[in-house]
C-alpha cells in the first residue's frame, strides 16, 4: 500500500469530484429552467428532455413502490466506499485504473444525492433515431458507463497494468 494518500488512487479523486459538479450543476439547471416532460430539441438525433427515474439503469425497478430507493442507495455508498479503498491501495500511476474507479465513484454519488433529495433521479440527455429513443440519462450515468467500461478494458489487460508498475518502479 502507498505510504501517502498523494502516492495512492485517492490523488485522482477530483475526477470524481469533477463528475459529481458537472452532473449536479446540470441537474440544477434541468429543475431550474424545465417542466417535467419538457423537450428541447439540440440536433437531428439530440434532445434534452427532462424526465424521472424513479429506478436505475433503464428505467429498472422504477415501478416496485419506493425500496428500491434505499437498495440503490445501499449500492451506491456500498460500491463508492470499495472503490475508495481500492484507490487508497493502489499506486498513483495506475492511472486507468484510478480514472476508471473515480469516473463511477463520482457518477454513483451524483445520483445518490439525487435519490435522498428527490426521491428520483433527474435525467435530461435524450438521443434518438427516427422514433426509437434510447432512454435518457445524466452525467452521472455517463461517468460510471465510462468507467465501467474502463473497468473492464482493463480486466483484458492486467499484463500491461503489471509492466507499467514495473516500469515506474525502475
Amino acid at each position: 500500500m502507498p505510504l501517502t494518500w498523494k502516492d495512492s488512487g485517492l490523488r485522482w479523486y477530483w475526477v470524481a469530484a469533477l463528475v459529481f459538479l458537472a452532473d449536479q450543476l446540470s441537474k440544477q439547471w434541468v429543475l431550474s429552467n424545465f417542466e417535467l416532460y419538457d423537450s428541447v430539441n439540440l440536433l437531428p438525433f439530440f434532445n434534452f428532455t427532462y424526465v424521472r427515474n424513479y429506478g436505475a439503469a433503464f428505467s429498472f425497478l422504477s415501478d416496485a413502490g419506493g425500496w428500491q430507493r434505499w437498495l440503490f442507495t445501499v449500492i451506491a455508498v456500498g460500491f463508492s466506499t470499495l472503490l475508495t479503498i481500492w484507490l487508497r491501495k493502489q499506486s498513483h500511476t495506475m492511472w486507468r485504473s484510478n480514472l476508471a474507479f473515480t469516473l463511477v465513484i463520482g457518477g454513483a454519488l451524483g445520483n445518490l444525492v439525487d435519490r435522498l433529495m428527490h426521491g428520483f433521479v433527474v435525467d435530461f440527455i435524450d438521443f434518438y433515431w427516427n422514433t426509437s429513443h434510447y432512454p435518457a440519462f445524466n452525467i452521472a450515468d455517463a461517468g460510471i458507463f465510462i468507467g465501467a467500461i474502463l473497468i473492464i478494458w482493463e480486466s483484458f489487460k492486467p499484463e500491461a497494468n503489471a509492466s507499467e508498475e514495473q516500469s515506474h518502479r525502475d
